[in-house]
């Protein structure tokens, strides 16, 4: 089964000072000058095709710092809440993972073949 990659999305406006140039620069590697820049233009694609754990890590960094940033499925395209909790449950566009499956959404149970198979998965328990 293939994981969905996430992207973190820069999602307005922020302030322009230290901590957050820092905070954009950790992310995303660009200089202090680039991440200027970046904070200017409001919205922007920071980090792209990265795991759950990565995103969301990068978007506290983020959040700390005052920068309004959010995370995003690639494979279901929907946007997870700002204080890091999962969206409602909801189809998922991806043809490997399963809706209830996808690290995106809130559900914590499965009855699909898989999981009857081998298990649930972490994070979920059997119906």
């Amino acid at each position: 089964m293939e994981d969905p990659q996430f992207t973190v999305l820069l999602a307005g406006a922020s302030p322009r000072g230290p901590a957050a140039l820092k905070a954009v620069r950790t992310v995303t590697g660009l200089s202090l000058w680039r991440s200027g820049q970046v904070l200017d233009a409001g919205t922007a694609t920071l980090v792209s095709d990265v795991p759950f754990e990565v995103a969301s890590h990068a978007a506290q960094v983020l959040h700390h710092a005052g920068v309004p940033a959010a995370v995003r499925c690639d494979f279901c395209r929907r946007t997870l809440p700002g204080d890091g909790s999962p969206v409602d449950p909801g189809p998922c566009a991806s043809p490997y993972w399963k809706t209830p499956h996808c690290q995106a959404n809130s559900l914590t149970t499965c009855d699909c073949d898989f999981c009857a198979e081998y298990g649930p998965l972490p994070g979920h328990t059997a119906p």
